[in-house]
C-alpha cells in the first residue's frame, strides 16, 4: 500500500499524562539497529522512556526485517505474545516498523487484529508523531470505547531525502563506536533479495553530512565508526562524480578518515562488484581504514552466481580476494553464502564449499535460501527440498567453524591491539574488545579501559572469540 492511511479520522486530542515507556525491539542488520536507535533518539527527545521490560512498556515497537523468512515469523510471533499486555493497558500502542512494514503494509493490520501503527523503511522520523497522535486520540476515549473502536496508521510511501533523517545517535557514557548511516536503498536487484522493494532505489547523504555528523560523535568520545549501506561502496555513483580518479565512496573514505580523534573506519556491507582499484588502494594507503572486509560471496557456482544476478564470476571474487590481500597482508575476510538456492545442484553446493576452503574466511554467515515474495527468485523451477538445505547449511557450518577456530587459535600467544568497547555481552563482570581484524577479545579490566585502544596478549580461543591477558594492560 502507498501513501498514509488512518483507521479512525478526527483531530489530535492533547493530553497531559505521564510521558509512557516504549519498548523497542529490533530484528536484522546493523541498517536496522540504526534505525531503531534514530527513533528512540526522536522519543528521548519529546520525554519519551525507553525501557527493556516488556510488562512496563505503554508502547511497543518492532523494527523488523523481511531478508528471510523466518526474521518475518518472529516479529509477528513477538508481536502476538505481547499483545497479551493489552488486557490491563487498553491504550497500549502496538507497532511494526521496518522492511516487514514496508512489504506487508496494511495486511499487518488487517491481519492481526492489534496493530495500530505500521511504518515503512522511508518514514521512520515519522514514527514519534505517530506515537503522539495514536496515544493522545486512546486516551481521550474511555476503556469501554476502546474495546469498541480500532486505531490504526499506516505510513509506507516513497519519501524525498529520507536518507538525510537517520543522523542522530544515542550514545551511552563512554560509547566507543558509533554506526553512520550513508545512503539508503539498492539497485543491484538479486533475484533473491527483497532489499530493492523495502528500501527502495539508491540514494546518498551528502559527504559534509556525514562528516559533520562524525566528528559531533568524536567530540562524545566515539574512537571508531562504521559506515553503513545497502550496498555501502556503491556509495554517491549517481549524485557525485569521480575526483582525481577516486569514486564517491573514496573519497568519503578520506574525508572520514581526516576527522581529527577518529582512530578507526570500517564499513559494511560491501558488494564485490564495487571493489574498484581505487577502493583496493585505499586499504594500503588508509591507516584508519581497518583491515577487515566483509564480502558476500553467496555461491561459489558460477550458474548459481548468475542466476542471484550477481554480477561476477567465481574467478573475479578470487581475484578479488588476492587484491586486498595483496593491499593488506593480514587482512580479514568474512562472508555471506546462501545454500540451496533454486536449481543448485550437488555439484554447485560443492563449487561453493571448495570456494570457501580455498578463500579461508575467518567467519562466514550461511543461510538457507528462504524464498521472498516478488522476487524473481521465488518462482523459478526447481525450488530445493528444505531437507536438502538445511543438510547443506549444516554441512557448509562445520567447514566454517573449522576455518574459523583455526585462523583464531592462530592467535594464541600473539599479542593483539583492541579498541575496548565496554562490558562483555555474556559477562558483564569482564570487558570486550575488537582487534583491527574485528575479531572480538575478552578480558578482565575497570572502567578506565574502556574507549582506550591497547595491546593484550591472547591466551586462549573458544573459536569465535579471544581471551586476553590483564597483565599487559596498563
Amino acid at each position: 500500500m502507498a501513501g498514509i492511511f488512518f483507521g479512525l479520522i478526527g483531530a489530535c486530542v492533547s493530553f497531559r499524562a505521564p510521558m509512557p515507556k516504549v519498548f523497542l525491539r529490533t530484528y536484522g542488520c546493523q541498517m536496522n539497529e540504526r534505525d531503531s536507535e534514530q527513533v528512540a533518539r526522536m522519543l528521548i527527545a519529546r520525554g519519551y522512556e525507553m525501557t527493556d521490560a516488556e510488562k512496563d512498556a505503554d508502547v511497543v515497537l518492532l523494527n523488523t526485517c523481511s531478508v528471510r523468512d523466518m526474521a518475518e515469523q518472529k516479529a509477528i510471533g513477538k508481536m502476538g505474545m505481547l499483545s497479551r499486555l493489552r488486557e490491563r493497558k487498553p491504550e497500549m500502542v502496538f507497532g511494526f516498523l521496518g522492511c516487514m512494514a514496508q512489504s506487508r503494509g496494511d495486511e499487518l493490520v488487517r491481519d492481526l487484529g492489534h496493530v495500530d501503527l505500521v511504518v515503512g523503511t522511508q518514514k521512520f522520523h515519522k514514527v514519534a508523531d505517530y506515537v503522539d497522535e495514536l496515544l493522545a486520540r486512546k486516551r481521550a476515549l474511555s476503556e469501554k470505547v476502546l474495546d469498541d473502536v480500532r486505531f490504526s496508521i499506516v505510513d509506507v510511501a516513497e519519501e524525498e531525502g529520507s536518507q538525510e533523517s537517520i543522523r542522530e545517535h544515542v550514545l551511552k557514557p563512554r560509547q566507543a563506536t558509533a554506526f553512520v548511516s550513508i545512503m539508503q536503498g539498492c539497485n543491484m536487484h538479486c533475484t533473491f533479495c527483497i532489499v530493492p522493494s523495502t528500501r527502495g532505489a539508491e540514494r546518498g547523504r551528502g559527504i559534509g553530512e556525514i562528516v559533520a555528523e562524525v566528528r559531533s560523535l568524536v567530540e562524545q568520545g566515539v574512537r571508531e565508526v562504521t559506515l553503513l549501506g545497502q550496498i555501502v561502496n556503491l556509495y554517491g555513483r549517481h549524485e557525485m562524480a569521480k575526483k582525481d580518479g577516486l569514486s564517491p565512496f573514496v573519497q568519503l573514505l578520506e574525508a572520514v578518515a581526516g576527522v581529527p580523534g577518529l582512530e578507526r573506519l570500517r564499513f559494511t556491507s560491501p558488494h564485490p562488484i564495487g571493489f574498484r582499484d581505487d577502493l583496493v588502494a585505499a586499504f594500503a594507503r588508509l591507516p584508519k581504514l581497518m583491515p577487515h572486509v566483509h564480502l558476500p560471496m553467496q555461491s561459489g557456482s558460477d550458474r548459481i552466481l548468475k542466476a542471484m544476478h550477481r554480477g561476477y564470476t567465481a574467478q573475479k571474487y578470487r581475484e578479488l580476494v588476492e587484491r586486498l590481500r595483496a593491499a593488506r597482508p593480514g587482512i580479514a575476510l568474512t562472508t555471506d553464502i546462501i545454500v540451496g538456492f533454486p536449481g543448485e545442484t550437488e555439484e554447485d553446493y560443492l563449487a561453493t564449499r571448495a570456494m570457501v576452503e580455498e578463500v579461508g574466511f575467518d567467519n562466514a554467515f550461511v543461510f538457507r535460501y528462504s524464498p521472498r515474495r516478488d522476487t524473481p527468485a521465488a518462482s523459478m523451477d526447481d525450488q530445493i527440498p528444505e531437507s536438502v538445505r538445511e543438510a547443506r547449511n549444516q554441512d557448509l557450518l562445520r567447514v566454517v567453524d573449522d576455518l574459523a577456530h583455526r585462523k583464531a587459535d592462530a592467535l594464541v600467544g600473539q599479542r593483539v591491539e583492541i579498541l575496548c568497547e565496554g562490558p562483555s555481552k555474556n559477562n558483564p563482570d569482564r570487558l570486550t574488545g575488537r582487534t583491527p581484524g574485528n575479531k572480538i577479545v575478552i578480558l578482565e579490566g575497570g572502567e578506565r579501559h574502556i574507549g582506550q585502544i591497547f595491546e593484550v596478549l591472547v591466551t586462549r580461543s573458544s573459536g569465535f572469540s579471544l581471551y586476553g591477558d590483564p597483565a599487559v594492560l596498563g
